[in-house]
C-alpha cells in the first residue's frame, strides 16, 4: 500500500484481549506502528516511544498501535514487562502476519513484519508511511511534524 489509498478495515487482539477495529475508531487519527517482534531491544524502544508520547499524540487527534506477529498473551506479558498502559499492543497473529501481509510489509522470509509507520487518517486514507530499517527507532517527530504542516496548510486529517 502507498499513501493516498485507503487501508483496508481489520481486527486484531490487543495485549488485554479486547478486539480493536480500525473502522470502530471515528473522530482521530490512528499510527499503525509496526514492529517485528516483542522482547527485543529496539522494538521496545518503539514502543516505549510510543507510551511516552502518548498524551503529545492524543492532543493532535492521534491514536498511537503498536502491532507484531506476536500473539495476544506475548503482547500482555511484553507489555507489563514495559509498562505499557495507555498504548494498545496489537496482535497480528492469526493468522501469522495477516495484517502486514496485506498491507504488503511482510519479510517472508523471517516471517515478521519490517519496521513500519503508518498514519492513517480518519477517513482510512493512509496519510504518511514510512518503513526504517530494522535497527532504527522511529522518529515519532517526523508523524507528529507532519501532521502540523498539514494543519498550518489548512488540510482537514
Amino acid at each position: 500500500m502507498k499513501v493516498g489509498e485507503i487501508i483496508p478495515d481489520f481486527t486484531l487482539k490487543n495485549q488485554n484481549n479486547e478486539k480493536f477495529r480500525l473502522y470502530d475508531i471515528k473522530d482521530k487519527m490512528v499510527l499503525l506502528s509496526f514492529h517485528p517482534l516483542a522482547w527485543t531491544g529496539v522494538c521496545a524502544k518503539q514502543m516505549q516511544s510510543l507510551e511516552n508520547n502518548f498524551d503529545e499524540l492524543s492532543d493532535l487527534g492521534i491514536l498511537p498501535v503498536g502491532i507484531s506477529v506476536d500473539s495476544d498473551p506475548t503482547k500482555r506479558a511484553w507489555a507489563e514487562e514495559l509498562g505499557i498502559e495507555k498504548t494498545q499492543l496489537l496482535a497480528d497473529f492469526c493468522p501469522h502476519g495477516g495484517l502486514a501481509k496485506k498491507i504488503g510489509i511482510l519479510d517472508e522470509q523471517k516471517g515478521v513484519s519490517k519496521r513500519v509507520n503508518i498514519l492513517v487518517a480518519e477517513n482510512k486514507e493512509i496519510l504518511f508511511m514510512k518503513i526504517y530499517e530494522m535497527s532504527t527507532v522511529p522518529n515519532l517527530d517526523e508523524v507528529t511534524e507532519f501532521v502540523r504542516k498539514e494543519r498550518r496548510k489548512g488540510r482537514e486529517l
